[in-house]
């Protein structure tokens, strides 16, 4: 369990900067600049994630059981994952459904940790899936008070939706029938 806890703590430090203290985030890029204060945040991040990763495959199996969820509970997730990925490739092409919804990768995100914490009662899942939730309603809720940053993507044209669309529906019935299965070792069909 202690990577796992290692990862997440360095993972959601480096996340949780802006959401804590915005002001010291930006001091900092003026400081050292944004190239290097990217570096390093990339650096960290992915310590964490790798980090994460690894002690969550090691604790999965292992792991004491919390809870035990009804087998409806399944179908239901199949259900809130389906917008998870058109709402991160909204996120990089901007148009009427990133302007709707906002903060697509953040929503993404909540649905995305909510459906596994539905089916998923071990308590490195609680851990895991936990974390990204509480992390991603802390973040969602301070982009009330702070200027959000411009997020690099694909220009601005009428087809962008239909992308986000077409492609998140894609890549959600890839990991449906073969990625989750290939990725995280757990068939969904």
């Amino acid at each position: 369990m202690g990577l796992l806890i290692i990862g997440l703590v360095i993972f959601f430090s480096v996340h949780a900067v802006s959401i804590v203290n915005e002001p010291w985030r930006n001091r900092m890029v003026e400081s050292i600049g944004e190239g290097p204060w990217k570096g390093l945040y990339a650096l960290a991040a992915l310590t964490g994630f790798v980090l994460m990763v690894w002690g969550y495959g090691l604790d999965r199996q292992q792991s004491v059981v919390v809870y035990v969820s009804p087998y409806g509970f399944r179908k239901l997730t199949l259900l809130l994952m389906a917008p998870v990925f058109p709402l991160l490739l909204a996120t990089y092409f901007p148009g009427r459904l990133q302007t709707s919804v906002r903060h697509p990768m953040l929503i993404a995100t909540i649905l995305w940790a909510l459906a596994h914490l539905l089916v998923n009662g071990r308590l490195a899942d609680i851990l895991l899936f936990g974390s990204f939730l509480v992390w991603a309603v802390l973040d969602l809720n301070s982009m009330r008070r702070r200027a959000g940053r411009p997020i690099p993507g694909a220009p601005i044209s009428r087809f962008n939706d239909v992308l986000a669309l077409v492609g998140g529906l894609v890549l959600y019935f890839l990991f449906l029938f073969r990625l989750h299965a290939l990725l995280v070792g757990v068939p969904l069909t």
